[in-house]
């Protein structure tokens, strides 16, 4: 065995390990069957390169072939070998699929012993995660049915992986969900939702989230499997891939219409994500949300369920506090769902001292394109329905022509039917900076801007307008005074 040892750390190696290897797999002594096995499974395991050696090798066909004959210690060997090849890549995974492995993984499904079932529903499951293809073939062998049969079994580790393989087929199209639907696999996988162990929640999570996402139809099957409320218990898990899934699913849910977003609201679904994004930190946070802003997006009811369960605060303390530009860019575009409906609406958000926050993530050279973008367009969005002139005022003096537009224009609309605004809005030194902004004469600035001014008497906009004062020194120098 030390030639082997050694001739695997030789550069160019892999051959010659391969070559000593596949005999080895011939040996009539079992162990030496099974090491041989193992040791392919790890090599492969640890790069592609390897694992290509292992399909170069002409090996697979002889793994294949052992695996339905062979006792279940070989057969689990076996089953590592191919979920070792076939995790790399969509072309790795496709060279077990043409050496006709699918088929005897499949019947190994059915085995006796559950570490069998498992190892081959673990290598069917990194074959059908790379791509719907690879996932159709996986379906056509016939493991959809075998696997929902797995996650009944009593062992939890057989459970997980069966469900992980569930998960991964149905996430590529709505027709694999849909297979998956149709074995009957949602109602097992909803019965596991409280089940102790979260590994097992975290996979059955994700089985369901993955069906759910594709359409309407989907996701009423889950919700049909009268997954609420009991999904929200997952909310409040130690686990954080728990929490995380579970504010997936009902993401995937929420998002289709306003019906099923409506459900999720009225089982608490709203007021449990709030929570829950508040006790947790980083990409965790990421499901919850953009749920709120799927939620708050469909109507302003919604939005005001949103706004209720005191989701605007939290979503502000994510903007301010997430170091990573992609969640801050998701509180920014949910902000911009609440905000965008009425005023109410924009007033929840503008009180929160979110305006500023946002427009400086939006000014920030240290942003990243989709923050800018998104921290824009939540601007707008809250900036059209804002009458809480308090929030709109700072905006006067810090933000950029394209967004000041937007404010004044909304001043425009207020003003004139609000005198304690209007005097406000002199006090305050408003009307004077209204003055100093340069718009071009016919633009839709210089109209908000002559809006705002017929709404005081034309010696007070003087008065306010840049270079009045020299103007009245003029006066002062050329008045001349009446002598007795």
């Amino acid at each position: 065995m030390h030639s082997l040892t050694v001739d695997l750390w030789i550069p160019n190696g892999q051959a010659g390990v391969m070559s000593l290897l596949r005999p080895l797999l011939l040996d009539v002594v079992p162990t030496i069957q099974q090491t041989a096995a193992l040791a392919l499974g790890r090599l492969a395991n640890y790069n592609d390169d390897l694992a290509e050696a292992v399909v170069k090798g002409d090996i697979l066909p002889q793994l294949v072939y052992s695996l339905a004959e062979q006792n279940r210690f070989y057969k689990k060997a076996a089953a590592f070998v191919l979920r070792a090849v076939g995790k790399h890549s969509p072309q790795l995974a496709q060279a077990i699929v043409d050496c006709g492995a699918l088929d005897t993984l499949v019947i190994c499904l059915e085995d006796f012993d559950p570490g069998v079932k498992e190892a081959a529903a673990w290598a069917l499951g990194y074959i059908a995660r790379h791509n719907a293809e690879l996932s159709q073939a996986v379906v056509d062998a016939g493991a959809v049915p075998l696997l929902v049969l797995c996650i009944q079994e009593p062992e939890i580790a057989l459970k997980r992986i069966a469900a992980s393989a569930l998960s991964d087929i149905a996430k590529h199209s709505p027709e694999l969900a849909q297979t998956v639907v149709d074995a009957g696999a949602v109602a097992h996988l909803a019965q596991m939702i409280l089940n102790p162990d979260a590994k097992l929640k975290h996979q059955v999570l994700s089985a369901l989230s993955q069906v759910a996402k594709h359409s309407v139809d989907l996701a009423e099957m889950v919700v049909e499997a009268e997954i609420f409320p009991v999904v929200l218990t997952c909310l409040k898990d130690k686990d954080e891939y728990v929490k995380k899934n579970a504010c997936t699913l009902i993401r995937e849910i929420a998002k289709h219409t306003p019906e099923l977003s409506q459900l999720v609201v009225n089982a608490g679904g709203a007021a449990a994500v709030i929570d829950c994004i508040g006790s947790c930190k980083g990409n965790t946070r990421l499901p919850g949300i953009m749920m709120l802003g799927y939620v708050a997006a469909h109507s302003e009811n919604l939005a005001m369920a949103v706004i209720i369960s005191k989701g605007v605060p939290q979503l502000s303390v994510c903007l301010s506090e997430e170091p990573e530009d992609h969640i801050k860019a998701a509180a920014a575009w949910a902000l911009g769902q609440i905000g965008r409906h009425t005023p109410e609406h924009a007033r929840a958000v503008a009180v929160t001292n979110t305006l500023p926050v946002l427009l400086s993530l939006y000014m920030s050279t240290e942003s990243s394109e989709d923050l800018q973008v998104k921290s824009k367009k939540a601007i707008k969005n809250i900036l059209q329905k804002c009458t809480y002139l308090p929030a709109l005022e700072p905006f006067l003096y810090d933000a950029p022509p394209n967004i000041l537009k937007h404010v004044v224009g909304q001043f425009s609309k207020v003003l004139p039917h609000d005198s304690k605004a209007r005097r406000l809005f002199v006090t305050s030194g408003g009307l004077k900076k209204v003055q100093e902004i340069k718009a071009e004469p016919g633009s839709l600035l210089q109209d908000y801007i002559n809006s705002i001014n017929n709404c005081y008497p034309e010696e007070i906009v003087r008065y306010y307008s840049p270079g009045y004062s020299d103007t009245l020194l003029q006066r002062v120098d050329s008045y001349q005074p009446l002598i007795n």
